[in-house]
Order: C-alpha cells, then structure tokens, then sequence
C-alpha cells in the first residue's frame, strides 16, 4: 500500500523503514528540513542498530521517501500514519500540540478517502479528538477513518521488535478500516488483536505501566535482600521460573529512564487524577524509581566518604544500551550530585556523548574510552550495561584506578567475577565483594 508517516522521529523512522522492508511505499514527512536532507543522504538520524541498512536498502528500491512537503507527501496516499511526539507537560499530562497539529494538516490537504492510524503514544478519548480535528480543518470533501496501532519499540532493538512483536493492537470504530490496517501489518507474522480504539490506547500505557511496575518491585526486592544478606539476582530468577511471572523486567538496578516509561506513566496517573480517581500503586512505582539513583549514591558515600575532589569514573551514560538517548537517564540526576559534592567526575559511553554534553553539567568531563575514564579514579560507578562494559576484565581497575572500586548499577557482573579479579565490588541487591588485605 501507499502509506505516509507525519513526524519522522524514533517511531516515526522505524516504522517507515519497516514498513517499506516488508513491501509497502512509504513517504516520510517531517517539518525539519535538516533532518529530511540527512535522511535523502542516506544517513539515519537516530542511534538504532539495524536502521541505517535497511534506510538506505528500501530508499534504493523505491519503496522509502523523505520530504518537508506535506502537500506532496500525503498525495494519493491511502493510509497516513501519525507519529508525532507527546512530550510532557510540566503537569504530567501528555502535550498533544504537535498531534493537533498534525491532524489539521491532514485535513488541509488530503484529497482522497483516508485512514488514519495513530502510533503516537496518547491519553484516552486523543483519536476521536482527532477525527474531529481532521473533519474541521477538511478542504476537500472525503471520508475519514481512524485507528489507533499503539507501538512497544524497545529503544536498541526497537527493529527487531518491529519484525518480532509478540502482538500488534489495532482499536477502531470502523471493522473496514481495522481490517485494513490488519493486513497492513499481516507481512509481520504475529498475533494482532483488533478492539475499540479507547481500549487500544489503554492497551499502551496499561503495558508500559505494568512493566515499570515489576522494575520498582524487584528494586524494592534488592533492598530486602540488602537488608538480610540475599541475593537479588537468585530471587529474579525463582520468581521468572513461574510462567505467570516470567523473568522479563525483573533485573534489579538504579531505575528505569528513557522516552516512553516515566512520561507515559505520568499521563496515565494525571489522566486517573482528572477522573477523580488516585492511582496509588503507580504513584509508588514513580516514587521508588526515583529513589534508585541516590541509593547508588549513598553506596558511594558511605565506602568513600567525603566526595570533594575525589575523582569517580561514571561508564556509561545513555538510559540502556544500544541507544544514545538521554531522556530520563539515571546518569543525568548521578553525575549532577557527585559534581555538586566537589567530585571530579570523568564519564565514558560508546555513543551517548554528544546528547549527554546537552544535558549533564558542564563540569563532567568526558573521555575516549573505559582506560582513560579509569586513570586515577578513586570509584566507578557503572550506570549502562553495554556489552562493552559487561564484557570489561575487571582487573583493569587495580591496574588503573587508584584503588580498584567497582559500583555496579546494573549488576553487569557476577560476584564471583568480581572476588577473583581482586576488586572491591558493590552491587544492587547482593552482598558486596571486600578483599581481605592480608590476602591480597
């Protein structure tokens, strides 16, 4: 089919290249001019393994477009995808500006009968807002159909997740248009389960919501198991042994960060709030999350004392691994204290500089790679577990580092790793490594 996409972000591009991958002609639009000519260079504007290729492959066949010319982009075309962002308010609530916006271009400038298909993540009741806003702003006379297709890209393997999703959610009013839509995405191969459309944007938030929710519940965990002498990792893996638990979203950390978990949760507790409705459970999933960093830090505090000129290594810096996004990243809140307690913090992450430099103080400095980061630090504390990292021979720290002092947010390592590589080693959850002098 001929499928537009408005708003060529992180939704936005990943699915046009899958789109495209799996058959279909897609034009891409976007109101940003230099991010349309990278694109027609052939050059991804996002940090997503996979992309790039399969960008330039379907550009090449014909089937992938980019252009600021909405005119142009939405003619003849018979689907239009939104894909705009909902970034939050200072409220909470989901900021829907540039999906109004959205809407009114669609109405000004289609020509032809139209379905609508929402992937940007919305409150309740946002697609009847806007087929009336389409229906409003329409010039020429045509029908019009919308159905919400919510995404679950998992940033870093969000391509991946495109051509292996365990289901794909399609709500609409319309069973035509829904089936439509259907075979759109038949070429996936997955479950797809079609609803009404205030259902299917529930679907999305009550997910994203409920997977937060088992990350602050194992965090709470690790704090026991810290408390008794348990082992955090063992209790995951007891728990995810149960079908009806299962292991994903059970590893113990220094919280969840990122584009989609803490904004959408924030909209779902603002939208139960205007129903007169208090979300408690959720409201302490935010709490604990935002806890976890300075947990970390207090860790750091009590082993190292006085923080004024010590110089702590921080690897790694975007939320998770194989992205470069920085939005919400614990980093961000860990490297702000440690500066405002006089450290001197050098900071390392295989692709997350250049955003990171945006948005953690001036005052950080940043290095090339993992030795350099390490040379002369008194503590590092790892806050991303990219390969690079778990993979690290930790006796690199003595060799490097003041004294080789390891605080893992991530439990990159096991403790076992961590006592036969001679470190002091200090994890989320578990018993901490300490060497004994005499020994070592």
């Amino acid at each position: 089919m001929k499928i537009s996409i408005l708003g060529i972000g992180y939704v936005g591009l990943v699915t046009g290249v899958a789109l495209s991958e799996v058959g279909h002609t897609v034009t891409c639009i976007d109101c940003d001019l230099e991010k349309i000519n990278q694109l027609n260079r052939g050059i991804s504007t996002i940090y997503e393994p996979g992309v790039p290729e399969l960008l330039i492959k379907n550009m090449n066949q014909g089937r992938l477009y980019f252009t600021c010319d909405i005119r142009e982009g939405l003619a003849d075309n018979e689907i239009v995808y939104i894909a705009v962002g909902t970034p939050e308010n200072n409220d909470g609530s989901a900021n829907l500006q540039y999906v109004e916006q959205a809407a009114r271009d669609i109405g000004a400038n289609i020509s032809r009968d139209t379905i609508i298909v929402t992937k940007s993540t919305v409150p309740i009741g946002t697609n009847a807002r806007i087929k009336a806003l389409i229906n409003e702003h329409l010039v020429n006379r045509c029908t019009i159909e919308v159905v919400s297709n919510p995404e679950f890209l998992r940033e870093g393997s969000a391509l991946y997740d495109a051509f292996h999703a365990d289901r794909i959610i399609i709500g609409a009013e319309s069973e035509a248009a829904a089936e439509i839509v259907e075979n759109i995405n038949k070429p996936f191969k997955t479950t797809i389960f079609k609803t009404d459309l205030l259902s299917s944007e529930l679907i999305k938030y009550a997910s994203n919501a409920f997977l937060a929710t088992k990350i602050s519940y194992i965090n709470e965990i690790s704090n026991i198991c810290e408390l008794i002498g348990a082992n955090v990792e063992d209790v995951s893996v007891g728990m995810g042994l149960d079908q009806r638990i299962n292991s994903q979203f059970l590893k113990a950390g220094i919280g969840y960060g990122g584009s989609c978990f803490p904004k959408d949760i924030k909209a779902l507790v603002h939208m139960t709030n205007s129903l007169n409705y208090q979300f408690e459970l959720l409201e302490s999933v935010m709490n604990v999350n935002c806890s976890r960093q300075q947990i970390l830090l207090n860790k750091v505090k009590r082993r190292i004392g006085n923080l004024n000129k010590k110089k702590i290594a921080l690897l790694g810096l975007a939320f998770k691994p194989n992205t470069d996004d920085m939005r919400e990243a614990p980093s961000i809140m860990i490297a702000e204290i440690l500066v405002a307690e006089g450290a001197v913090v050098t900071a390392y992450d295989p692709v997350a500089k250049e955003n990171a430099e945006g948005v953690i103080s001036r005052l950080v400095n940043y290095s090339d790679s993992v030795i350099e980061a390490l040379t002369g630090a008194d503590a590092a504390l790892i806050l991303t577990e990219w390969d690079e990292f778990k993979s690290l021979d930790l006796r690199i720290l003595n060799e490097h580092m003041n004294e080789g002092i390891l605080f893992d947010g991530r439990n990159c390592f096991s403790l076992e790793q961590a006592d036969a590589a001679n470190i002091e080693y200090h994890s989320i959850g578990r018993k901490s490594v300490i060497q004994d002098p005499v020994l070592s």
